[in-house]
């Protein structure tokens, strides 16, 4: 195998390729990237067996091959490279060659046959959509992914469509997130549980900036792949059913309060402080002296803090405690200004939905005193 690439082009495509990288693997091979050259370019591939990365990289093919090699020790030297242009080579004794002006290196690497391969998916299934709306929904709902292995289904988001409006959500026992949004009209039906991880690798490879740019959804019942052009995230999907959370999201709320989203978040932020050791233990409370003020306040062995902040409520008074992290979380993720908070005692959860709409609902469940 012989090609000439630009450095930075590689770079880029190693940084790709590593989100699919798990470091100190028990299976040593999948510490390394595999590289191929053959007719149609160049790719690069990471793999840890449930996550699979391929980047096409831009370069010169003058002989065809393949090669696995170390990833840490392929990236750090590419990295440090004197010059732009560089040439990338191996042997018949699986050393790949790199040389870059007067730098030259080999690193000795491993048979591509042992490599273990990445499921092919049929382009018969696919969906279409914004790499910035399936972005937007992954960024503020994955922090909500359980990292309990025992309940497999909520390691994973679900990503559903109706037809006309697709879902994600994600739930680990204490909270949930979820985020719609508008499919338009005819948006083909789907439900798949995709893994956390291969979620938020994706979401770091996204466009979520630019409106036109789109992801090709392929499916089979028990993979999924995202084709963005000369990038390619294949993904084991997670055996359901998942939780019925339609069924979870409370009605008839005893206590309805609409609150300014940023005032809420900072009070909790600084209530946080305080707690310093175990967050069960030591909550954010959420209690009220008259219909207008909502009391924010924490205290713990190193100190106490109290801030009241300007609501409206209808119904009962509360006074709840919560996990401070899953208020901040949910509420640094919402844009709006003016948020609705819904309570139904103290031992319901409190669920975060927009005034107007229902492009989000956020529920926490309460900490018992």
């Amino acid at each position: 195998m012989k090609f000439n690439c630009n450095k930075s082009d590689l770079i880029e495509a190693i940084s790709i390729v590593q989100k699919a990288i798990k470091t100190n693997s028990t299976v040593q091979i999948l510490d390394g990237i595999l590289i191929q050259a053959d007719d149609s370019g160049v790719k690069l591939t990471g793999y840890d067996l449930e996550t699979g990365i391929e980047a096409d990289l831009d370069s010169d093919i003058k002989e065809n091959g393949s090669i696995v090699v170390p990833s840490r020790l392929f990236s750090e030297n590419i990295k440090k490279l004197p010059e732009e242009m560089t040439t990338i080579s191996t042997d018949d004794r699986n050393q790949l060659r790199i040389e870059c002006g007067s730098f030259d290196t080999n690193i000795k690497g491993n048979s591509a046959d042992s490599y273990p391969k990445i499921p092919i998916i049929e382009t018969e299934n696919k969906i279409t959509i914004g790499q910035k709306v399936l972005k937007n929904m992954i960024d503020h709902t994955i922090f909500a992914v359980s990292k309990d292995d025992t309940r497999q289904s909520l390691t994973g988001c679900c990503l559903e469509s109706d037809g006309s409006t697709i879902t994600m959500v994600a739930i680990d026992g204490f909270r949930m997130a979820l985020r719609r949004e508008d499919a338009g009209t005819d948006f083909p039906l789907m439900n798949f549980i995709i893994p956390g991880k291969a979620l938020s690798e994706s979401a770091k490879i996204f466009d979520g900036d630019s409106d036109d740019k789109e992801v090709i959804i392929y499916s089979s019942s028990n993979h999924l792949l995202f084709d963005i052009g000369k990038v390619r995230i294949v993904s084991r999907l997670i055996q359901g059913p998942f939780v019925n959370y339609n069924s979870i999201i409370q009605k008839n709320p005893k206590s309805i309060m609409r609150v300014n989203r940023k005032a809420i978040l900072d009070a909790v932020d600084r209530a946080a402080i305080m707690i310093m050791t175990d967050e069960r233990r030591c909550p954010v409370r959420l209690s009220m002296d008259d219909d207008t003020t909502l009391v924010v306040s924490s205290t713990t062995e190193a100190g106490d803090t109290k801030e009241s902040i300007d609501i409206s409520i209808e119904g009962e008074n509360i006074d709840i405690d919560y996990n401070a992290k899953f208020l901040i979380d949910a509420l640094k993720n919402i844009d709006d200004e003016t948020v609705r908070m819904e309570f139904n005692g103290t031992q319901g959860p409190c669920i975060i939905v927009p005034e107007n709409g229902n492009s989000y609902v956020y529920l926490i469940l309460p900490i018992r005193r």
